[in-house]
Order: C-alpha cells, then structure tokens, then sequence
C-alpha cells in the first residue's frame, strides 16, 4: 500500500475529531486558575455569573463585567481599574472542556499575543478556604 495513501487516510481521521466544548456548563459558577507569576505558582479564585466576574487574587477582590459573544467567548472589563493597563478590555475562549476543568486562551482585545490557562470549577464553599 502506498505511504501517501496511508497518510491521507491519517489525515482525514485526524481532522474530523472534534474536542469536546460543553461551554455552557462553564457560563456561571465558582472556578479556580493557577498560573506562575514570577517564580510562585499563585491561585486565582473567581466567581462568575452571566454578568459579572469577582477575582479574588492575594487577599484582594475585583470586579468585571462580562459580555457574551456567543456560548464559549467574552469580553471582561474590570469596573474600577486601577491603571490605564487595567482598563483594557480582556478577550476570553473556552477551547475545550473536561469534566469540571476547561481550557481557555485569552488575549487583550486589539493585540495578537495570545496566552493559555486551565480552569477548574469549584464549589462555592471552596472559595473562602
């Protein structure tokens, strides 16, 4: 059998799957990100509704509006910015989903850098420990 027919077939079986995006489980609710910041691995622990979003970062909360682009994007916009940095708005995707964790690549709306995080949706009661 000829290696570009194999390959071919490869092909078309690799670009027909499809990852799993159940967006709508993750529209509401209490997640948790962590990420490393400098050299420490921080945890930021947020809660959303279809509106708005409170982070709680370091001891500290902040509060964003949401608005849907459709089921798996949206733009966030802190309300009481802090800095001109913090008053560009925020551009978010869910990728896919999995269980209670999704994978989501967000950037600063305008600008081509793209970065990429997991979150994991928690209970409520979580959020205060």
């Amino acid at each position: 059998m000829p290696r570009w027919f194999l390959l071919l077939t490869f092909a078309l079986c690799i670009g027909c799957y499809q990852p799993e995006r159940d967006c709508n489980s993750f529209r509401t609710g209490t997640f948790e990100f962590k990420a490393m910041v400098g050299t420490t691995l921080e945890t930021t622990r947020f809660v959303r509704n279809d509106s708005l979003e409170i982070d709680y970062f370091r001891g500290s909360a902040d509060t964003s509006s949401i608005r849907w682009i459709n089921s798996c994007e949206y733009i966030v916009t802190k309300l009481h910015p802090k800095g001109r940095s913090e008053e560009k708005a925020i551009h978010m995707k869910i990728l896919t989903t999995d269980g209670d964790t999704y994978q989501f690549e967000y950037n600063i709306v305008g600008e081509d850098r793209k970065e990429k995080g997991i979150a994991t949706k928690i209970s409520a009661k979580e959020l205060y420990q």
